[in-house]
């Protein structure tokens, strides 16, 4: 989420702590939502995710251009319980410096099976492959990059089994617009899929299950309630993307600003969707783990 929008936030934080109302999508159950305190001067602002196929550990950025690598705790029923810092690394430029912040405003993640890792960007608008120290090597651009909007472009990014990445800007143009989807594959990128735009949603996560189904993290937020977060499921075909269905759709207020998707399997095999929250940097908002048992 870009700055100037968290500075109209704090109206709303008082309604965040008043609405607890269950998620409307009868298809998705909540395991635990955790507020994450890390001892570090750099920790917040997460905006994408990759939890391991264990749950034991993950990767996140922040928009701020920091990469953290944690392990995570976990009681008997699943929840998370503890948040253990292993490392962080400053992600620069395309010059290799950390240079001013749209430089380095890394907002998108995504990790392929040979742990590869993808990072978007949405102040200088680009994906690039992670090749580690904080330094990145961009992909060739698609054309339209450039015409993507200021603070609100390539903020979910997600990679199937073969390797294919797939990237969304957080708005499309207009509410009437489907959001374009970028698809990176044998070196270059093509626009040749979009998704529905279905109400005020904005899209911030994306990932891919086991199962090779795309799954979309979308947030809305309201001034006198907050956010409400809603992930919806899609099939890819031959034609395309169809509408997909909505697996888990919150009240307004019910959890902070959700911004990164991962998505694994628990011992049991349960489909877990594991978000991480952007407090904006904010003393007001939590630095959170929210994580749902999603349906089949």
């Amino acid at each position: 989420m870009h700055r100037r929008s968290g500075r109209r936030l704090s109206a709303a934080l008082v309604a965040l702590t008043c609405l607890g109302a269950p998620a409307w999508a009868q298809e998705a159950r909540l395991i635990g939502a955790r507020t994450l305190r890390v001892d570090h001067p750099q920790w917040g602002g997460l905006s994408g995710v990759e939890m391991a196929g264990d749950g034991a550990s993950l990767v996140a950025v922040s928009d701020r251009g920091i990469l953290f690598r944690a392990t995570v705790t976990r009681d008997e029923s699943g929840q998370i319980t503890g948040l253990t810092l292993l490392t962080t690394d400053e992600l620069t430029g395309r010059d290799g410096q950390r240079g001013p912040w749209a430089a380095r405003d890394s907002e998108g993640l995504a990790m392929r099976a040979d742990g590869t890792l993808f990072i978007s960007f949405e102040g200088d608008h680009r994906v690039a492959r992670y090749i580690g120290g904080g330094a990145s090597e961009p992909l060739p651009p698609h054309p339209d990059f450039a015409r993507l909007q200021e603070n609100a472009s390539l903020e979910a990014l997600a990679v199937d089994a073969e390797g294919t990445l797939y990237a969304l800007p957080e708005r499309s143009g207009e509410t009437t617009r489907p959001f374009p989807v970028f698809r990176y594959r044998n070196g270059a990128w093509d626009g040749d899929l979009s998704l529905p735009r279905e109400g005020d949603f904005l899209a911030v996560g994306a990932d891919f299950d086991d199962r090779g189904r795309f799954y979309l993290l979308e947030r809305d937020f309201s001034l006198f309630f907050g956010f409400a977060t809603r992930i919806r499921r899609f099939e890819i075909t031959e034609s395309g993307l169809g509408r997909g269905e909505v697996l888990l759709q919150t009240r307004a207020g019910e959890h902070s600003n959700l911004e990164g998707l991962s998505l694994w399997r628990d011992a049991a095999g349960r489909l877990v969707a594991s978000m991480v929250s952007d407090d904006n940097f904010s003393p007001l908002l939590p630095t959170q783990v929210v994580e749902y048992y999603l349906a089949e």
